[in-house]
Parts: C-alpha cells; sequence; structure tokens
C-alpha cells in the first residue's frame, strides 16, 4: 500500500505550487485506481495547518475549502487512514533511536513508524528528512 505524505497533499491542493498539476495527477490516480492507498491523520492535521497558515501562503486556503478538500480525498474508496496502532511505539523506538532522530525530525518520524505499523510498503513525499529512515521506501512521484 502508498502512502502520501503532507506535501504531496498540499502540492495537489495549492494551485500556486509549482508541483500542482504534477501533484493532482499522482493523487487521482491513486484515488481512482484500483488499489488500496493511504494517508496518515497526522498528514491531514499538517496539510490543514499549513494551507490555512497565512504566514505560508497568501491568500491562505480557507479552512472550509481545506476541510472540504479533506472530504474529497476521504471520499476515495480506496483510502484508508491510518493512525497509531498498537506496534507503533515499537516502531517509533527503533526509528528513533536506530536514525538518532531529535527534535523537529521526530514528526516525520512520527509519519514513518505509524506507516511500518500499518504495513505501508511506500511512502510518496518530496520531503528528504526520510532518508534517516531506511526501513520506509520513499520515493518523491514528482520526479517520475
Amino acid at each position: 500500500m502508498i502512502a502520501v505524505d503532507t506535501n504531496i497533499l498540499v502540492y495537489a491542493h495549492r494551485n500556486d505550487s509549482p508541483f500542482h498539476l504534477r501533484a493532482k495527477q499522482c493523487l487521482a490516480r491513486l484515488a481512482e485506481g484500483p488499489s488500496n492507498w493511504a494517508i496518515a491523520w497526522p498528514c491531514l492535521h499538517e496539510f490543514l495547518g499549513v494551507v490555512t497558515h497565512p504566514r505560508i501562503y497568501a491568500p491562505p486556503t480557507p479552512p472550509a475549502v481545506a476541510l472540504e478538500q479533506i472530504r474529497v480525498w476521504l471520499g476515495s474508496p480506496k483510502l484508508t487512514l491510518l493512525a497509531e496502532s498498537p506496534f507503533y511505539l515499537a516502531e517509533l523506538e527503533r526509528i528513533v533511536i536506530g536514525g538518532k532522530i531529535v527534535g523537529p525530525r521526530v514528526h516525520d518520524a512520527r509519519i514513518a513508524a505509524i506507516c511500518l505499523s500499518h504495513g505501508v510498503s511506500e511512502l510518496w513525499s518530496a520531503d528528504r528528512d526520510f532518508g534517516r529512515m531506511s526501513d520506509l521506501k520513499v520515493r518523491n512521484p514528482l520526479l517520475d
């Protein structure tokens, strides 16, 4: 199963992103495809915070519009929403200790641990910080 990171969601949503069209196409391929795909709840929370932030986007996305975008993604019949599972803490500990992860990178470790604890085979992200989490295959679909 492929999971999608926050930055791909943001790029697909914000038409002022230079990666908008490619990200939107990638998400459409997942949402309309035959295979299960996933988004971790923390990525949806982060998406909401990023696109509505007035210091990041001028103008920012209105919260109601951002929430409607989330509802559209949730309408994909093959989407699985991921959250912390009973196996999450063990994965998080292994990633944090093994990768010597500290500070802001703990958020990315959280996403990786959630994905791994749900059997995600690949995370689509444009974030290079996942490189220290070697058990999770990360691919930037915008570069294909």
